[in-house]
């Protein structure tokens, strides 16, 4: 016998539970969320190794647009400094074997005289093309050529957005770059040289909230908790689905049929089920490795949050000293833990356990077909590992993150298949015709992959598309999240509230 529910939710990722949050509210009690993952949390999980370090799925930090937002963390977590440390961003861009300051744009005073010539003089000619530009730009090379110039492509742009995206700047669009890529005030920057200022308070992101405990999955699994138990099902892997008979197919052969179907999985495997792979290959997504290490002694980084590496001389773009964000992110000081490696691979002097204190690094890899990535296994503390770690390692020395006598105590290494939904040249015209396509046969496609912009991507963005779903599919209500991302993203969303202030 089939099982028959009226609103169906696939992923307890932010925007599955932000959905199954707002049925809540309304008092719906006739919908049903899996997830083929034990708990919820989805891409916002957070991991613990066997010595009890804890990762991230990259390095996800809490500021939000919207009020709903806040008060749902907040109702699932509590509201205070015992549930919530607020940091303030240090951020650094490595490279010429210095740091210099994020946003890189900004900073350019850091570099030595000869770039710093070259960024300025680029800087000044593309304000001056761009001034005189009859058309937008085609594509994100050509947007960075004519708001920052030749000499900060070169040296920061092209690399470091290679190394993120694992895709040509050319083959990316722009119309997704909103408040995720700092422009350039002409002026400020030719000041902050001449005065040789440091520059660092741009972005949404300048002071941020994380959890005291659990990581980031700790404010999706307080989320969940919050929700009836008998709406949510774990272990439950969707095989297919069948938007004729409006049917959702399980891996041990059961069935549930629905009336609405709101999917978190990725656009490009519901369209290849559905039978429009045609559609789906235009769509380009790159895969995340997410390294973490586990390192005796005290952290020689200060306060420093994430860091930027555009250069070659490590695999890794974003590093983010994740004991920084929390003390529970570690061991205790007085657990006795062995070392299993030191920086450079080297085995140790002494198998013995020893206490801390502890700190940690996690770093985070991109890879796709233009940009591959070496998963050969060798032999790293005694087990075996990719070869990426093993770079990583090596890199970290390279970066002077650790020395080549660090003490590792904890290796973790998780690659996910999608880690970042590319805003290809193509993805626009896809989405136009893929996301109503569903919705005609009342699936409602929505999330990080799920309606693939990475502009509304982020946890409080892929929260409210879960939200606002809901809306839509009970009264029809507009979706501002999908498509207003410019306007949702340029102020603090107070329009919808999960209780009355």
């Amino acid at each position: 016998m089939v099982e028959k529910v009226d609103v169906l939710i696939l992923g307890s990722g932010p925007t599955g539970l932000g959905a199954g949050t707002r049925l809540h509210q309304h008092g719906r009690t006739d919908w049903l969320l899996i997830d083929q993952a034990a708990e919820a949390g989805g891409l916002a999980c957070t991991d613990v190794t066997p010595e009890g370090f804890l990762f991230d799925m990259g390095g996800h930090v809490i500021f939000s647009h919207w009020d709903y937002f806040d008060q749902t963390i907040n109702a699932a977590l509590g509201s205070g400094p015992e549930a919530w440390n607020t940091l303030e961003r240090v951020s650094y861009v490595w490279m010429k074997q210095r740091w210099v300051a994020y946003p890189f744009q900004n900073n350019i005073s850091a570099l030595p005289k000869e770039d710093q010539i070259k960024c300025l003089t680029g800087l000044v000619e593309a304000k001056v093309k761009n001034s005189l530009a009859p058309t937008k730009p085609k594509d994100f090379d050509e947007w960075i050529l004519r708001v920052m110039g030749s000499g900060i492509a070169d040296l920061f742009m092209r690399p470091y957005n290679f190394k993120v995206w694992a895709v040509p700047t050319n083959m990316m669009q722009c119309n997704w770059l909103g408040e995720r890529v700092a422009t350039v005030d002409v002026e400020r920057a030719i000041t902050n040289v001449i005065n040789n200022k440091e520059d660092a308070g741009w972005g949404p992101n300048a002071v941020f909230r994380f959890p005291t405990s659990g990581g980031t999955g700790a404010i999706w699994k307080g989320v969940a908790k919050m929700l009836p138990a008998v709406n949510q099902r774990y272990n439950q892997t969707v095989t297919t689905i069948n938007k004729d008979a409006k049917t959702v197919t399980l891996a041990d052969g059961s069935s549930i049929q629905y009336n609405s179907l709101l999917s978190t999985l990725p656009l490009d495997i519901t369209l290849r089920w559905l039978g429009n792979p045609d559609l789906a290959d235009g769509l380009q997504h790159s895969s995340s490795h997410i390294i973490g290490l586990g390192i005796r002694g005290h952290c020689p980084h200060g306060t420093k949050c994430w860091l930027y590496y555009p250069e070659s001389d490590c695999p890794y773009y974003r590093c983010t000293v994740f004991s920084n964000y929390a003390k529970s992110n570690c061991p205790a000081e007085n657990d006795n833990l062995p070392t299993l490696c030191l920086g450079d691979g080297r085995a140790p002097e002494s198998p013995a356990a020893e206490p801390g204190p502890y700190w940690s690094l996690m770093f985070e890899v991109s890879e796709s077909q233009y940009k591959p990535v070496n998963q050969e296994p060798v032999t790293i503390g005694g087990s075996s590992w990719p070869a990426l770690v093993c770079d990583t390692l090596m890199g970290a020395i390279a970066t002077r993150l650790i020395d080549p006598s660090s003490e590792i105590v904890s290796i973790y290494h998780r690659r996910i298949e999608h880690g970042y939904p590319t805003p290809s040249l193509g993805r626009d015209a896809v989405l136009d015709k893929a996301l109503p396509w569903l919705q005609q046969h009342n699936i409602w496609s929505r999330g990080r992959f799920g309606s693939y912009k990475y502009e509304v991507a982020n946890q409080d963005h892929s929260m409210m598309l879960g939200v606002e779903a809901v809306d839509n599919i009970l009264f029809g209500s507009k979706e501002l999240t999908l498509n207003y991302p410019d306007i949702v993203n340029a102020k603090k969303n107070g329009e919808l509230l999960l209780r009355s202030k």
